[in-house]
């Protein structure tokens, strides 16, 4: 495997806050982990555990999907027959092309298959990542340059 492929993997590590990384490239393969105490606390971690609302929360108004923050979107905005964008790797998420542009897509927009929502850079290298299905972008799970985890949600389409 290439020296620089390596370093930037070791970049990548430190960047994102990530423990460990395995890449298998034909027969060769490196590991590169790092200890957990060096890791940032300021990341921002997955949440996979979903509350009951409390008392006084049942009775607060209702936000739109487009004002709601998305650690607070619950479990079933994902599950109930909508599609769920994801993650296909490691990564800093970018809802524009560059800072102070446009985002890509906004909340309630309608998409087609093919276009860009948002870019992922992983290894200095911007990964642009498409809708695979038409419809309407029903939430945005993810901010602007924040580290995503392989597999985590990023848009819900309608």
């Amino acid at each position: 495997m290439d020296m620089r492929k390596i370093k930037k993997l070791i970049e990548l590590i430190k960047e994102t806050g990530i423990a460990e990384i395995e890449i298998r490239e034909g027969e060769e393969s490196v590991r590169i982990s790092q200890e957990s105490s060096r890791i940032p606390q300021f990341v921002p971690q997955p949440v996979h555990t979903v509350f009951a609302p409390s008392a006084a929360e049942q009775h607060a108004p209702e936000r739109s999907s487009s004002e709601a923050k998305p650690a607070e979107l619950s479990a079933n905005l994902i599950s109930a027959n909508k599609h769920v964008i994801r993650a296909p790797m490691v990564g800093t998420v970018y809802l524009s092309s560059s800072p102070g542009a446009k985002p890509f897509v906004e909340v309630g927009q309608m998409v087609k298959a093919g276009d860009v929502l948002c870019l992922i850079e992983a290894m200095k290298m911007f990964n642009q990542i498409e809708a695979d299905k038409s419809g309407t972008v029903s939430a945005r799970l993810v901010e602007s340059g924040i580290p995503v985890e392989f597999n985590q949600p990023l848009f819900v389409i309608e």
